[in-house]
């Protein structure tokens, strides 16, 4: 095995048990912890595979932007976590039987697949650049209107933050 293929399959267990540790936490903030330790090996498995422009990218704007966003907003709101199990009992078992499916259907994928699809794609590479000028001359207006719920999605959460604030304060 080459050190490129074991750092891939390093990275990507580091992905998966990150993902999977953010997604079972009662904690909200500890989430979005393992969720930004996920979009970091996320960026570095980007780099591995010879893209090293969408790894600034993942670590800029999903772990650096959006992530700070959302700890902010999770901060802001002060939500009490319960302490009741995460998942009972009657909603485990539907979880781990599609879950299995999904794993069965995943390696018939792999197991019958076209030999033509073996073959090793070419790889595209774009310079920070052209893929500049391609996203904002093309889709600009996907980009303004994504800024534009980020910002609601900020003002909803000092809104909702000052409300709770408000009926919490005794008052004197």
């Amino acid at each position: 095995m080459s050190v490129q293929a074991f750092l891939f399959y390093l990275l990507s267990a580091v992905i998966l048990l990150s993902t999977g540790i953010a997604i079972t936490r009662r904690n909200l903030a500890h989430a979005v912890v393992y969720l930004v330790i996920s979009f970091f090996g996320t960026a570095l498995l980007f780099y591995l595979l010879g893209a090293p422009l969408l790894a600034a990218l993942e670590v800029i704007i999903y772990a650096g932007a959006i992530m700070i966003l959302f700890l902010f907003i999770v901060m802001m709101i002060r939500l009490e976590t319960p302490e009741k199990p995460l998942l009972p009992r009657a909603q485990m078992v539907p979880a781990l039987v599609m879950g299995v499916v999904y794993l069965a259907v995943g390696e018939l994928l792999l197991t019958f697949s076209e030999p033509a699809a073996k073959v090793p794609l070419e790889s595209a590479v774009a310079t920070p650049r052209v893929f500049g000028q391609f996203l904002f001359a093309q889709h600009w207006l996907a980009i303004e209107i994504a800024s534009l719920l980020l910002l609601v999605v900020l003002i909803g959460a000092l809104l909702i933050g000052r409300q709770r604030s408000k009926i919490e304060e005794p008052e004197s």
